[in-house]
């Protein structure tokens, strides 16, 4: 503890260059590793959090000039939100930011002092084509949006910055976006995480603007496991919403070839099944390879009769029966094996349009989790 505020004297009083920057280099390592020479049990990023002002810094240089300052400044901020107790101290900071613009009307340059609000500092980067620590900065908030209960309070603050949904999203759409190598990959676990919000869902399937249509393709992106994965999420969670599935199964937007594309293989079926099955789900190429994540929303998709009966009529089954053969992982072949237990029976067995209607009791309910357990622990 000592050392840091040692070394939060030094970074508080606008030191040398050299100075400034070996000060941050010592910050960055203690927020890696555990103390180790010292007798202490405490994490480095805990005894920073005791330095509200020098996390302040952090966010300042952030915005430094200097590059080497800015990336070591970001690099500690993502080890720092990487903690639930540093995300909420980072949004705690933000919130009572009052980060102001000084206008000068006669020549009308405006001067911008640097901003405490993170995840304003943050976005600001992630927009600019030129920043390079615009990846650092989409890490951050990937960590600081990932606990549940602080989702709200960051939708808020990004509301507030000055920047919409829309433009978010045309910025990680984009090819190439940010010239100096950022790739802005996680953003997609950004929108991953709050896609949970009902609120957030609410703009992703707006019916008049079509906007989860624009991120459909990243289902199959193969560069980046973290952007195709935080998209498999965001679109698991819209499933969730069961007043939409039959618009996100309807020809407008079909949702279904894109769930079921990752999941498929080269198999070759009958010309009747074959024809059944999406457009863009036929005769697929032998170098086809799978994914698994979007099984759980495939599962959510059973939830509603529309629903379930659209999955039959598109042969679903199929997909989900190839897949069952190949597939080793456990926790997949179950996953694989609740959805064909839904889709094999019939309206009438079932009897009922909409399955999370159903108040199972809570006895019942951890005896199913027990079975599971035992079904995926079971070699």
């Amino acid at each position: 503890m000592e050392t840091l505020k040692a070394l939060s004297v030094y970074l508080r009083h606008n030191p040398r260059l050299d100075i400034k920057t070996s000060a941050l280099e010592k910050v960055l390592r203690i927020t890696l590793r555990m103390y180790a020479d010292i007798t202490t049990t405490d994490d480095g990023r805990e005894l920073l959090l005791k330095l509200p002002d020098t996390l302040i810094q952090l966010v300042t240089f952030v915005q430094d000039s200097c590059s080497v300052v800015s990336k070591c400044a970001a690099q500690i901020l993502v080890n720092v939100t990487a903690d639930e107790a540093g995300a909420n101290a980072m949004l705690i900071i933000s919130e009572s930011s009052n980060s102001t613009e000084i206008k000068f009307s006669k020549s009308d340059l405006t001067i911008q002092e640097p901003s405490q609000n993170l995840i304003k500092v943050c976005l600001r980067a992630i927009m600019d084509k030129s920043n390079i620590v615009a990846d650092l900065c989409c890490m951050i908030l990937s960590n600081m949006t990932r606990p549940f209960h602080l989702i709200d309070r960051m939708i808020t603050l990004i509301e507030q910055s000055g920047y919409s949904w829309d433009e978010i999203l045309s910025v990680f759409t984009a090819k190439q976006y940010n010239t100096e190598g950022n790739n802005l990959h996680y953003l997609g676990p950004v929108f991953c995480n709050l896609s949970r919000s009902p609120h957030i869902r609410r703009y992703l399937m707006d019916q008049q603007r079509c906007v989860i249509q624009r991120i459909f393709p990243f289902t199959e992106y193969s560069d980046s496991l973290i952007r195709r994965g935080g998209i498999v999420g965001t679109l698991k969670n819209c499933t969730f919403d069961t007043e939409n599935h039959m618009w996100l199964l309807s020809p407008k937007v079909d949702l279904l070839s894109y769930l079921l594309l990752p999941l498929a293989g080269p198999e070759e079926f009958d010309d009747e099944d074959m024809s059944k099955l999406p457009i863009n789900l036929q005769y697929l190429p032998e170098t086809k390879t799978r994914e698994f994540m979007l099984l759980e929303a495939l599962n959510q998709l059973c939830a509603t009769k529309v629903a379930r009966e659209i999955l039959r009529k598109t042969n679903t089954y199929l997909i989900l029966r190839e897949l069952h053969k190949w597939e080793k992982d456990k926790k997949c072949l179950l996953a694989c094996e609740n959805i064909v237990d839904i889709l094999i029976k019939t309206e009438e067995e079932i009897g009922l349009d909409n399955l999370k209607e159903v108040e199972v009791p809570s006895e019942y309910t951890e005896m199913f989790h027990k079975m599971d357990k035992e079904f995926i622990s079971n070699t």
